[in-house]
């Protein structure tokens, strides 16, 4: 078992879903339109402010990431969430039924994360693979849910069409909070087969731990990008260890570079 997944989930609307599983396999990520609407949705939103106010107070540096520390609403990234609303979110429906149309498999959790470009963000998110990151086999997907109006002004994902089929591609150290890997050799044949994933609060963005994407700053001077995000492991995925290993000291040297409080 991968310790920082929970176990295998019971998905209970996996045939509703499967229709979405042959895009997923040819292009690495699929737009589920109003997928998560209404009164989930409103209850999640207010979890997430909960959690802004009460818990990332709280939080070791390593575990909440901002543009500047001094000023909370320059929240750009939470990770691990274990507070008691979110440290089981992963075995909910509708997430984990599509999750496993998509895998094919019975699947386990990681933690929630939590995304976001504030206003007037002066940086991109770099061009990575998330399994760079994770080192799955097979690998891992990411669910990434809008809570507000995503577009080209605020920093949309730009995913690389079909390129979790080639492997995964040289990575190296980045200057980015959360993101201290990104793609070597990005290239302008790479950026010829961007998407954009426009999104409206609700719709959701799946895509393959394999394939490339990255985000542009959000150049608007009023508007977030958030987004809530779970990431979902086949129930027979194995880790490479070492990979793994290797990647958590390349980041443990990024905070410790950047003067962050580690965890524990």
């Amino acid at each position: 078992m991968i310790d920082d997944a929970t176990p295998v989930a019971t998905a209970t609307a996996v045939e509703e879903y499967t229709r979405y599983r042959e895009d997923y396999l040819r292009d690495g990520f699929v737009v589920v339109r109003d997928f998560f609407t209404g009164e989930g949705f409103d209850e999640l939103a207010g979890e997430l402010d909960r959690y802004v106010a009460e818990v990332v107070p709280t939080l070791p540096d390593s575990d909440a990431f901002f543009q500047d520390r001094k000023s909370p609403e320059t929240l750009k990234q939470m990770q691990h969430m274990v507070d008691p609303f979110f440290v089981e979110y992963g075995t909910r429906e509708p997430f984990v039924s599509l999750a496993e149309a998509l895998m094919g498999e019975p699947v386990r959790a990681q933690k929630p994360e939590w995304f976001n470009k504030p206003p007037g963000t002066d940086h991109s998110t770099p061009p990575h693979q998330d399994n760079f990151y994770i080192n799955l086999d097979p690998p891992p997907l990411t669910m990434w849910l809008a809570m507000d109006p995503v577009d080209a002004e605020n920093g949309c994902l730009r995913y690389c069409t079909g390129t979790h089929r080639e492997g995964l591609r040289p990575h190296a150290r980045t200057q980015v909070l959360g993101f201290s890997q990104g793609i070597s050799d990005w290239n302008e044949e790479d950026e010829a087969r961007e998407v954009q994933v426009f999104l409206e609060p609700g719709d959701l963005a799946v895509h393959h731990g394999e394939l490339i994407h990255r985000a542009d700053p959000n150049r608007t001077t009023d508007r977030h990008r958030r987004a809530f995000a779970l990431v979902y492991y086949a129930g027979s995925a194995a880790r490479n260890n070492e990979a793994h290993q290797q990647y958590m000291v390349q980041v443990t040297q990024q905070h410790e570079g950047m003067g962050l409080e580690a965890d524990g």
